[in-house]
């Protein structure tokens, strides 16, 4: 006899042997469990398609047999879509009955709050059913060291099923243009190896989306000095940030009018790169690409726009307390920027250029005080005003909360990232 004949000669009777061991044992169908029948009434698939490019929603729904008569039923039944309105990339999810040509449901998203379904009736009809998209706050702490800029740190410590990456942006630009802009100039001042530490809210919504929410407190440690910020919600809703003393962040000017390094600084004997000679540097160069948007670092009212001398295109603003910030070297002023208009702290007044005395595209930012100009970087801008004297017990109540959270002492605590 062959060996393949015995090995399986051999697998038989095992297979003979389980099955007496199992009756043996007494095993039998009525100790099985039985599933109820699944009874299917209606099957369905479902198909999504986007909006493309130079379309319109009519060649959409063309696409899925719905046109003419039937269009119009639908759109009519679609209250808060705008079909003129509907952005390029807006996806709509068609769901199908086996063996129909239209479409039973059609679904899609109208922002971040609403869900739109439309719903084929049997006499042919559409009806429209708009849904709420409900969404929770849920605490992430995210704590760690600079690596290189503040955004490629977070965009790297993050993962993105914690926070999508178009969502990270929104995070950096709260803490460098929002919360720390009047303490910490980020493009100049930040290291590598400087550390901090997150406490923030995500949004999570009932359709399983995942958005940033606010920066509920942080720590970060820059050049030695410690920055921390606690929010709080005013009387009209809006969150407002004080630091662990309890004084607000926001002060009177920004630390810079654009957001990139320093390529010269105050001083009072500079050699000048085009006349060949040292002279006072009585302002602060900014690298910015051609074209960058310059904002003003405080609120005030213009008193020149427009050429002037080796300062190029420029900007002056007169401020409280006899202060003036001039911005030079301009492309082109914004729109409505001229003498006497009144422009608050953060808006665009220019665009960066090279007019004037310059070699490449940079903006020359000066503050003068009195009439002489000052280095804006060793100025003392003040302190922030005080948390309201009736919500001093709430602030304290609400920092030590936030400091447990960002010390990592609650359980709940999701941390991320290490130092």
């Amino acid at each position: 006899m062959s060996p393949r004949l015995i090995r399986l000669g051999a697998a038989a009777a095992g297979l003979l042997l389980a099955g007496t061991w199992w009756a043996a044992r007494g095993w039998s169908s009525a100790r099985l469990p039985v599933a109820a029948p699944l009874v299917v009434t209606a099957s369905y698939y479902e198909h999504a398609d986007t909006l493309r490019r130079n379309e319109t929603l009519s060649h959409l729904f063309a696409r899925h047999g719905i046109a003419g008569g039937q269009l119009l039923s639908l759109l009519e039944a679609a209250e808060g879509l705008r079909p003129r309105r509907v952005p390029a990339g807006q996806v709509f999810e068609f769901r199908y009955a086996a063996g129909e040509r239209l479409p039973r449901r059609v679904k899609t998203r109208l922002g971040d709050d609403a869900i739109l379904k439309i719903y084929r009736e049997d006499d042919g009809s559409w009806r429209g059913e708009r849904a709420a998209i409900t969404w929770r706050p849920e605490k992430v702490r995210v704590s760690g060291a600079i690596s290189s800029s503040l955004y490629e740190t977070l965009l790297d410590l993050i993962p993105d099923t914690v926070l999508p990456a178009s969502q990270k942006a929104s995070l950096v630009w709260d803490l460098s243009d929002g919360i720390f802009a009047w303490e910490i100039d980020f493009a100049t001042e930040l290291r590598q190896g400087d550390e901090f530490r997150i406490l923030m809210e995500r949004l999570l919504s009932s359709e399983g989306d995942v958005r940033y929410g606010r920066v509920l407190a942080a720590v970060m440690e820059v050049g030695g000095r410690r920055h921390t910020a606690y929010v709080m919600t005013d009387d009209r809703g809006r969150n407002v940030y004080y630091d662990a003393e309890g004084k607000s962040l926001r002060r009177a000017f920004l630390r810079s009018p654009v957001r990139y390094r320093i390529t010269s600084r105050f001083s009072y004997s500079r050699f000048h790169p085009i006349l060949r000679q040292y002279r006072p540097h009585l302002g602060t160069d900014y690298r910015a690409p051609y074209g960058t948007p310059v904002e003003a670092t405080g609120a005030g009212t213009v008193i020149r726009a427009g050429r002037w001398g080796g300062y190029g295109l420029m900007v002056a603003i007169r401020h409280p307390k006899n202060i003036e910030t001039r911005y030079a070297h301009l492309s082109r002023l914004a729109a409505g920027i001229r003498p006497g208009v009144r422009v608050e702290q953060g808006e665009v007044i220019g665009y960066s250029g090279s007019s004037g005395l310059a070699t490449a595209p940079h903006v020359h930012y000066e503050f003068l005080k009195n009439g002489r100009q000052i280095n804006p970087r060793s100025e003392d801008l003040g302190d922030g005003a005080p948390v309201p004297a009736d919500r001093a017990a709430e602030f304290e109540s609400l920092k030590a909360y936030y400091d447990r959270w960002l010390n990592g002492d609650d359980a709940q605590v999701v941390a991320i990232g290490s130092h």
